[in-house]
């Protein structure tokens, strides 16, 4: 879609139109495409045949002489409406909402994995829209495969896109073993995962960069990270994974959330959440929509709600009770974060105070891999050690205890 040149119809059904025009207008820009304005229109009554009318859509058609646009219509629309709409436009390109996202995705995704769920995603809203298009969809199919006597190259794209699902959806269940295997190994190793969760363009990966020093990529888009990305990092020297996810999107179909589910495991399976939202932005908007599509995937992690770009907010009052606010772009508000992680994690850990005498040092030697050692101090007789120690390996300890607690203030 690079260098399409995009003309958007915004229904409007909801009060948050205006928004959902904001965010069709950076899709645009997301695609590398441009905007060339928009024509509203308020839906009384969905025209199963058109959307929007025959009405409005002389009008459109009339705006749009003798230029040469796509039209976005920012919404779902089924395929015989996306087929209609283009016919009464002069046989213009249409697409609507999710078609934008897709391509999109196409963009970002780097994985072979996330190449394989785009694809996937593609092929399967393609394929119903096949029918009754003739050569001009046929050719979404890429006329691969041998055509048969007396078929049509649409009957040959259709059994070539059916083939390619099934292909491909093979090789996505190899994918989500090898990554159920990898989350297993880690439940197994202990290593905690915490996700970064919520909204497109929310700050995401800027607050990963933040807290791992890693240097991934930054973007003003929408999207602009749909890999999921883990880098490791420590709080009072315990080690943690921290995994960026692909943000959600007000309205984002469902189908969309179902094709990048294996992606989004690393959020399901998580020990906690970092649920965030731009502090400065619709926030509630979002924290809505980021619940509203774990639950729909099943999420039952704990989760910490995170108000980005606090420093762009004098009254924080609204904010939703117990929200971090932070800053990920100077740095405000991290340490307290980091504090809020181990307390919602506090049944995770235990502090303790541990005594080691000397004669028993090479017996703590070989469990000492298990815990985080915070201070230690040598005596006549031994050594006396403050530490953090994962809760499932507190009695391996046991016979070196001063005390113990699971207290996490510092």
């Amino acid at each position: 879609m690079n260098s399409e040149i995009i003309y958007v119809i915004q229904p409007i059904e909801s009060e948050n139109y205006k928004v959902l025009h904001e965010e069709a207008v950076s899709l645009i820009g997301s695609a590398g495409a441009e905007y060339a304005g928009t024509i509203y229109q308020k839906i009384r009554e969905i025209d199963p045949a058109t959307y929007i009318g025959e009405g409005k859509l002389m009008e459109l058609k009339e705006r749009l002489e003798g230029l040469d646009v796509t039209v976005l219509f920012n919404g779902d629309l089924s395929p015989s409406q996306t087929l209609n709409i283009s016919k009464a436009l002069d046989d213009r390109k249409v697409i609507d909402r999710t078609t934008l996202i897709l391509d999109i995705f196409a963009l970002r995704a780097e994985s072979s994995e996330g190449k394989i769920q785009v694809e996937l995603a593609q092929l399967r809203y393609i394929y119903p829209r096949l029918k009754g298009k003739g050569g001009a969809l046929s050719r979404l199919g890429g006329g691969i495969g041998t055509r048969g006597p007396g078929e049509t190259q649409l009957e040959t794209d259709r059994r070539h896109i059916k083939n390619r699902i099934r292909y491909l959806e093979e090789r996505l269940k190899e994918t989500e073993k090898r990554r159920f295997l990898q989350t297993e190994r880690r439940k197994k190793e202990r290593v905690r995962t915490i996700a970064l969760v919520g909204y497109t363009n929310t700050g995401k990966s800027t607050l990963l960069n933040r807290l791992t020093g890693a240097d991934v990529l930054v973007k003003d888009a929408l999207f602009a990270t749909l890999d999921p990305t883990s880098r490791g990092f420590t709080i009072e020297n315990v080690p943690f994974l921290l995994v960026d996810t692909v943000g959600f999107l007000q309205d984002l179909p469902h189908h969309l959330i179902e094709a990048f589910k294996s992606t989004l495991e690393s959020a399901l399976n998580c020990d906690l959440a970092l649920i965030v939202c731009d502090g400065s932005g619709e926030y509630d908007m979002q924290l809505q929509t980021t619940l509203t599509t774990l639950n729909d995937l099943g999420f039952s992690s704990p989760y910490l709600v995170v108000m980005n770009k606090c420093d762009l907010v004098q009254n924080r009052e609204a904010f939703p009770k117990d929200a971090v606010c932070i800053s990920a772009a100077n740095g405000l508000g991290l340490e307290d974060l980091k504090r809020h992680i181990f307390e919602a994690l506090k049944d995770e850990f235990v502090r303790a105070c541990l005594f080691i005498p000397y004669e028993k040092m090479a017996q703590y030697s070989a469990i000492r891999p298990y815990l985080t050692e915070q201070n230690v101090t040598y005596t006549d007789d031994g050594a006396e050690i403050k530490a953090i120690i994962p809760a499932i390996y507190a009695e391996k300890f046991s016979s070196f205890y001063r005390h113990r607690d699971h207290r996490q203030d510092p």
